[in-house]
């Protein structure tokens, strides 16, 4: 198909035919280096079984870790293939009831999600950030921009409990405290989703994201309403309001494409008589740092009592974990 001479008579066509053509060259270059790997892997062996050299045992030893690394790169592949796992994603954070507790537990989240961007060389920004009004985050959104960031994200949504030892209370008394994580794809090139005007109230105000930078300067700061569906999203993170325009307009659309996908899966499902397994008001995860300290994913069972370096970005166990889980419902 993309070899036709007729491939550029429709461009929108024709950018979805090479790009599926340029993943399926990928997938056969992978195979194509796994099985030189497994070959040179068997060689070795079969040479070792006969005679000591060392040279060639170093060498075995570099082809199977380089194997594994490839195995690996393919299981990802294969696990990532959902229709949106490849594009960007939109990360918001809100607290649950429970005043500046659950702010602070947002806070903790942002910084525990943060740390795994780092360590993945991700690229983010936030764009809009309101802080609590004693600690924490009232709450925050940011962009992720990285291989597979929606695919990775997408299992983070739901809502996140936490049990400790409150820092603010006088008494010492153990608290629960709740979050709620939504991850959505960001569509960054046009999409088939119209936008009436008359349905969008705009408003601006002056930024009072993190950090200090052109805080309550001037009203560069934009907050969108959709109307109809009272969709609201603001963004404060750009010097210019125009620019604050732009990406908060980018973000609405996307929203907006989410909620029309959602609707016509809920029709499927209707159809079928199934019920969703993740819901927003499901929990998906504890933390429980006192009396004991344990992390548990309650989708896949999954456990982990390292809580400092799970907090500290060590999430890869519970991301791998749900993606695993997902590719088996298929």
């Amino acid at each position: 198909m993309a070899a036709s001479e007729n491939l550029w008579d429709n461009a929108s066509q024709a950018q979805e035919i090479t790009k599926s053509a340029s993943e399926i060259r990928s997938s056969f270059s992978m195979l194509a280096r796994l099985e030189d790997k497994i070959e040179n892997v068997k060689i070795a062996q079969e040479i070792l079984e006969n005679e000591d050299d060392e040279a060639l045992e170093s060498e075995l030893a570099l082809n199977l870790k380089e194997l594994s690394d490839t195995l690996d790169d393919l299981e990802e592949e294969i696990i990532l293939s959902e229709q949106y796992d490849s594009y960007p994603a939109v990360v918001t954070l809100h607290p649950g009831a429970g005043g500046t507790e659950s702010h602070d537990w947002v806070e903790m989240l942002l910084r525990m999600y943060k740390k795994w961007l780092d360590k993945k060389r991700f690229k983010y920004r936030i764009i809009d950030y309101l802080p609590g009004e004693e600690a924490g985050i009232k709450s925050v959104t940011m962009t992720v921009k990285g291989k597979n960031a929606y695919g990775l994200l997408k299992g983070e949504k739901g809502i996140h409990r936490l049990v400790r030892i409150s820092p603010f209370d006088s008494s010492k008394r153990r608290h629960t405290s709740f979050a709620s994580v939504d991850v959505i794809p960001l569509f960054e090139q046009d999409i088939d989703i119209e936008i009436n005007k008359e349905d969008l109230r705009i408003d601006t105000f002056r930024s009072s994201g993190a950090g200090g930078q052109h805080v309550n300067v001037t009203d560069s700061a934009v907050r969108i309403t959709h109307m109809p569906t009272n969709t609201v999203v603001s963004c404060q993170d750009e010097r210019s309001q125009m620019l604050n325009r732009q990406t908060a307009m980018l973000i609405l659309k996307s929203k907006l494409y989410e909620l029309e996908i959602k609707k016509e899966e809920e029709k499927i499902n209707r159809v079928r008589g199934e019920k969703k397994d993740i819901g927003w008001g499901n929990q998906i995860r504890s933390y429980v740092l006192q009396p004991y300290q344990l992390i548990k994913d309650h989708r896949t069972g999954i456990e982990a009592g390292d809580v400092d370096s799970v907090l500290n970005g060590e999430i890869d166990i519970f991301i791998r974990g749900f993606l695993e889980k997902n590719l088996l419902k298929r």
